[in-house]
């Protein structure tokens, strides 16, 4: 183990002045994300992702002349909000470039009952009803703090590289989870569309082939099997997941899974296949279900069309399988009737 460095909490501090901003176009903005008086990833005068390359760089010094493997959980907190960023990678992205999303909406209708209302933190960050300006400053910003946090990537790989270690390194890229940003009426990540479910997974090392993509459905958690596979070490009773390294290896029938599970607390349940993702919002007693194949922004519900009953009970059926499997204790059994007519 390592010496522990800067220690900060698990999120930035939050400010009362960026969640009180008008979005008034034409108006002046009582908010800018490069303004370090503001604290939030600016605290102690720093932008924090600039803090956390300087621990990796200290990190890759030290361990230069050590004989012994390294592990690194390089953990940035961008592009949390308040999504502050310098200057400069704010003007990257002019407000008048920058597109609203197609599947924008004002308002989406079940954010309340699917526990995504107004009193979030995550969905207070723009007001409501939703306005395409607001959408396109939050956009913005949501750009130019990634940009900053990739040039912080980049200039870490850069001293790997320098180390010397980069061909013997493996390299996981992930995230917890999106965004919405805009997206069916919501700012934050409590929904179960892609934009918010989905996360970036990139992966490189010895053996590994490059510039290759591969188009299966695992899970984040699968990140931790995979760690421990290429690290040798033995695998804890515990874990409910699998290491990604057989389908890393081309064998494609060994590692993925054919649908995935969704839950937010006891409010939004979810399962997608390739094709189709149905959504239930028990609060609400409503289902949705989309094609997400042909309809990849989800913006088509096709839960009231009686030709998709059929399909409804059997991904209800599935549903109900992974449930189980996951240990999940919500019953939705009872909200079966009320969201599917008897196939005919």
């Amino acid at each position: 183990f390592d010496h522990v460095g800067t220690v900060r909490g698990g999120m930035p501090n939050q400010t009362a002045t960026r969640y009180a901003r008008s979005f008034i176009e034409g108006q002046p903005d009582e908010w800018t994300p490069w303004d370090t008086s503001f604290g939030g990833f600016w605290q102690g005068g720093t932008h924090w992702s600039e803090i956390v390359y300087q621990e990796a760089r200290d990190f890759l010094a030290r361990s230069a002349d050590r004989e012994d493997p390294f592990f690194m959980y390089i953990a940035f907190n961008a592009p949390h909000d308040p999504r502050q960023s310098p200057m400069e990678y704010v003007e990257l992205y002019p407000l008048g470039d920058i597109a609203v999303p197609g599947n924008f909406l004002p308002k989406y209708p079940h954010a309340e009952a699917m526990g995504a209302g107004e009193n979030l933190r995550d969905e207070r960050l723009a007001p409501f009803p939703r306005t395409p300006y607001a959408v396109r400053k939050n956009r913005q910003e949501y750009y130019a703090i990634i940009t900053h946090m990739d040039t912080q990537i980049g200039k870490i790989l850069d001293k790997l590289e320098a180390s010397g270690q980069a061909e013997n390194t493996y390299i996981i890229f992930t995230s917890d989870h999106g965004l919405a940003v805009g997206q069916h009426g919501l700012l934050g990540k409590q929904n179960m569309y892609d934009h918010s479910v989905r996360v970036p997974l990139i992966i490189s090392g010895p053996g590994i082939k490059p510039n290759h993509r591969i188009d299966e459905f695992v899970y984040l958690q699968d990140v931790v099997p995979t760690a421990l596979e290429i690290a040798g070490a033995v695998m804890p009773d515990h874990l409910d997941f699998h290491s990604l390294m057989p389908l890393l290896a081309g064998e494609s029938e060994n590692g993925a899974y054919e649908a995935v599970y969704g839950a937010y607390m006891g409010v939004q349940r979810m399962i997608r296949t390739k094709e189709y993702k149905m959504i239930l919002y028990p609060e609400a007693a409503t289902v949705r279900l989309f094609n997400v194949k042909e309809d990849p922004m989800e913006m088509r519900d096709l839960a009231s069309d009686p030709q998709y009953r059929a399909l409804m009970n059997e991904l209800f059926g599935q549903f109900k399988e992974l449930q189980k499997q996951v240990r999940d204790p919500v019953d939705v059994s009872r909200y079966h009737e009320a969201f599917f007519l008897p196939d005919h």
